[in-house]
């Protein structure tokens, strides 16, 4: 399945090929859809190729061959009847969670994985795979300021308030009330971070296989 990102590169790419007869450049691809970063738009581009959508030249600057048209159109049937929820990037002590400038993308989420969620983040790192969350992988997010011993949640840990650190764990305290994010990794150790808030809890999780 498609991300809004990668549709909207999709689209142009098919539009320019039929006004123009060949391919953009990759420069050409990021001014159109707002992308600074050629790396970026490579990455794009490597995932609709792994997609199956296109084929690249990496030696040609215009090297890009159409290949999957059907799919791509049947992707956006898909993504425009789904539900979709918004990519989360960096989070920022302070800052607004959904703000324009936090959210990477927005991506289709069909029911009932998405039932009740309201953000995406992607995890970094191996120390949830205990829980089978994996690095890389994208879990499905509950907006709530708490949580209850067991459950697994996205929050922000640090030593004060300006705490910006963002981590995937479960969280749990201990008979003296003390708060400990504990990871699913039996090679980790547990946090007591000194201030913690409280995200969201963890509702899902989904990977690409690709």
């Amino acid at each position: 399945m498609l991300t809004a990102r990668q549709q909207e590169i999709w689209q142009y790419l098919a539009e320019y090929v039929d006004d123009h007869g060949y391919p953009p450049t990759v420069r050409e691809i990021g001014d159109a859809v707002g992308l600074a970063s050629p790396s970026t738009v490579h990455a794009h581009l490597a995932n609709l190729e792994r997609a199956g959508l296109l084929h690249r030249d990496p030696t040609k600057p215009r090297a890009i061959e159409l290949v999957g048209r059907r799919k791509a159109v049947a992707d956006e049937h898909s993504r425009q009847t789904t539900p979709t929820l918004p990519l989360v990037g960096r989070i920022a002590a302070g800052a607004p969670l959904l703000a324009e400038e936090t959210i990477e993308d927005r991506v289709a989420v069909p029911e009932p994985l998405g039932r009740g969620a309201d953000f995406l983040l992607r995890v970094s790192g191996e120390s949830m795979i205990e829980a089978g969350i994996l690095d890389g992988d994208i879990v499905v997010v509950s907006r709530q300021p708490d949580a209850r011993d067991g459950d697994i949640v996205v929050a922000l840990v640090g030593d004060d308030e300006s705490a910006d650190e963002a981590t995937v764990k479960t969280f749990r305290r201990d008979p003296g009330g003390r708060v400990r994010l504990q990871p699913e990794n039996s090679a980790l150790q547990p946090l007591y971070p000194d201030h913690v808030q409280i995200l969201g809890k963890v509702t899902g999780v989904f990977r690409s296989l690709q």
